[in-house]
């Protein structure tokens, strides 16, 4: 049995995990070694996908999708998988409804998170509202899916919510921004009791010191409920001579105050180093949007964006990733305060 517990995790289809391989080096992520399970030109029409996020679901996976088209302009595209590795797309977009089942679709949208609370699916992304905006939907059976209203006024981006309420409320993480290819960001935390109101606003962790996260830092997958904390994956970016490298952090957020950072892992624990994440659209990114998990063995499967291009996966556990972030902790007072000032 795993010495650190995994809450609340749905229970996960046949998928084939892969076990750490002997040269997988001290970080103890490993990548899946058929990257990239998403290659280019998977949907007519479509030029790349990446950024995506997926679930189980009746017995397999369902996914959505950032789908950059031909035409430049990105939409969610619905996937499906048997074993949550080989996919098959729709042919069309994603098609969003107001509450009153008339056609209500944003301009564009893209990096899209999903996850599950109770018995409904959401579906957050980045989107424009006059600005650089966050967009939300709900479903119930991936056929239908229902806009919201966008939860915060621009510019804010790379939201998602926590699998669960705490407190009664609905949580959600986000990144205040500006309109263009931020040059800053921290990670906030903001609560709503009905997806309406929204507030409760809490600073979570920002930028550090460590050259892989020194300029920015974005919520990347659903947060992890453990019997040690939200294990939370999160994108790092650092500025180079040829433009930004996105890697991907881990830290541990406390179970009942998550703007309370309890361990920050002071290394990353996947950087750009293969080729389809140093080559693509975007050149060097792991931009992490997903995972799987199951509470019975520990198995950790995290999804990732790679160089804007590919969907690749990466695999760990939840008792060597939770030991290697406490491990490597370097927290500072910003991190461990409320958040409130």
């Amino acid at each position: 049995m795993p010495k650190y517990t995994i809450l609340n995790s749905p229970a996960v289809p046949n998928m084939p995990w892969q076990d750490r391989p002997s040269d997988a080096g001290d970080i103890p992520v490993w990548r899946y070694s058929e990257n990239p399970i998403i290659g280019r030109n998977p949907v007519k029409g479509v030029a790349r996908i990446f950024n995506s996020a997926v679930v189980p679901y009746k017995g397999s996976f369902i996914g959505v999708f950032r789908a950059e088209r031909k035409d430049g302009i990105p939409f969610i595209y619905l996937g499906h998988s048997q074993d949550g590795i080989h996919w098959t797309f729709e042919e069309d977009r994603i098609n969003f409804t107001d509450e009153n089942g008339k056609p209500f679709m944003p301009l564009y949208a893209y990096d899209p998170r999903l996850v599950r609370i109770e018995d409904k699916y959401y579906i957050i992304w980045c989107q424009d509202a006059y600005g650089a905006s966050i967009g939300m939907a709900v479903t119930t059976d991936f056929k239908t899916f229902t806009r919201l209203e966008n939860p915060f006024l621009p510019f804010n981006r790379n939201a998602v919510m926590f699998p669960r309420k705490i407190h009664g409320n609905y949580v959600l993480l986000s990144r205040p921004s500006d309109s263009g290819h931020t040059p800053f960001g921290d990670i906030y935390l903001s609560e709503s009791p009905d997806l309406l109101y929204w507030g409760k606003h809490r600073h979570v962790m920002g930028k550090a010191p460590e050259w892989w996260e020194s300029v920015k830092i974005g919520a990347g997958a659903a947060p992890i409920e453990t019997s040690e904390g939200w294990l939370m994956f999160y994108h790092g970016v650092t500025g180079t001579c040829n433009g930004f490298v996105y890697s991907i952090g881990g830290a541990i957020l406390d179970i009942d105050e998550p703007s309370r950072v309890k361990y920050r892992c002071r290394t990353f624990l996947l950087t750009p180093e293969n080729w389809y994440e140093e080559r693509g659209f975007v050149p060097n990114v792991c931009f992490p949007c997903a995972t799987i998990h199951d509470s019975a063995t520990g198995r950790i499967a995290i999804y990732y964006g790679a160089a804007d291009s590919y969907v690749a996966m990466a695999f760990t556990t939840v008792d060597e990733i939770v030991d290697y972030i406490k491990a490597n902790s370097v927290t500072r007072e910003e991190d461990t305060e409320l958040g409130k000032r």
